[in-house]
């Protein structure tokens, strides 16, 4: 259901009086630093605890002893979680100010679905196995059913309405036939089970340099989008008074979030919660800007996600609970008492 909150609502997105913008760029720097602390964490805990004279032997002295290579496995880990927390926080935000809908997420388009629909197809019809086989096959998955969105949405006459309803029905499609084939072929679903509930325990170097270049892009995208995307958030005919391109703004923030959120799935498999989550915290205390909204989500959604992580592998020591059932376990009752809170609730 589109949320579109009423007109006296929907505050200018006029310059902040100098104070407040100072409280937020405090605010935002606070941020980085627990960012910091929670990567710091990630390196440091897991089923075997390291001190932080280990941490900072492996990162800078490494010897190649046991210690060094668990921080060596541990940071391809946090760097894939800081890169993909971004990404899915990014998406979201860019998403629920392209729809006008709070509670739009990367997978309200079908972005999730089309990525998880390509990966069955490479895991059961060609053989691939690897991670890094399947990640390109899940960001095209992404990207196909981003385009086709886009062009049943109504390319040139676009709106949000058109682009959530295009999203939903294709979602429901894909995941009818993710289900069929995996109940028909063992071996798929055996293969399928981990990636489909979202885990970073499979980072690699090579996982972070395929995907870095696209989120990359992605991320300077999205956020060079934040003036015309403040625009498009108020309405349609307030965006066109204010000289706002709709069609190109909307085609380019489609662009931003699915090579965003296509990249994240690619990589650690469909993770919810988080792209719907923390823009939502964040509009409580930035007000509707994106200007704001867009820095704050990049950083504050990587210390969800490292944050489940750490969560998941304490828990279930020696072995570890996946990332994306963490953040679901959290997300749901978190979520919902901020759907209850009307202010959150509004864009």
């Amino acid at each position: 259901m589109l949320v579109d909150s009423p007109p006296e609502q929907r505050a200018e997105t006029a310059p902040a009086p100098p104070n407040r913008r100072a409280v937020r760029a405090l605010g935002l720097l606070a941020s980085v630093a627990i960012l910091v602390l929670v990567a710091v964490a990630s390196i440091a805990i897991g089923a075997k605890a390291l001190s932080l004279d280990q941490v900072w032997h492996g990162l800078f002295h490494d010897t190649g002893t046991y210690g060094d290579v668990v921080v060596g496995e541990r940071l391809s880990r946090t760097v894939l979680g800081l890169l993909a927390g971004a990404a899915l926080g990014l998406s979201g935000a860019v998403l629920q100010a392209l729809t006008r809908n709070p509670l739009a997420d990367p997978g309200l388009l079908g972005i999730n679905a089309g990525a998880s629909a390509a990966v069955v197809t490479a895991i059961t019809y060609l053989g691939v196995t690897s991670l890094t086989g399947y990640v390109w096959f899940a960001f095209a998955g992404a990207a196909a059913v981003g385009a086709l969105v886009w062009f049943l949405g109504g390319s040139r006459g676009a709106t949000p309405v058109r682009l959530a309803l295009a999203g939903t029905a294709i979602s429901a499609a894909l995941y009818g036939y993710l289900q069929a084939v995996m109940i028909t072929d063992d071996a798929a679903l055996a293969k399928m089970r981990f990636w489909t509930v979202g885990s970073l325990a499979s980072a690699t170097n090579s996982t972070v340099l395929q995907v870095l270049p696209f989120l990359a892009v992605g991320t300077v995208l999205a956020l060079a989008l934040a003036r015309p995307l403040n625009a498009v958030a108020m309405g349609d005919d307030t965006a066109r008074a204010l000289g706002a391109n709709l069609n190109r703004t909307r085609a380019l923030a489609m662009v931003a979030a699915t090579v965003l959120c296509g990249a994240a799935t690619a990589a650690c498999g469909p993770i919810v919660f988080v792209g719907l989550m923390v823009p939502h915290v964040v509009r409580s205390f930035t007000g509707p800007d994106l200007r704001w909204i867009l820095p704050y989500a990049t950083v504050l959604s990587p210390v969800l996600l490292l944050g489940a992580d750490v969560i998941g592998r304490v828990v279930a020591r020696p072995s570890e609970l996946q990332v994306g059932i963490v953040t679901a376990i959290i997300g749901g009752p978190v979520f919902i008492f901020l759907v209850r809170r009307r202010r959150t609730a509004q864009l």
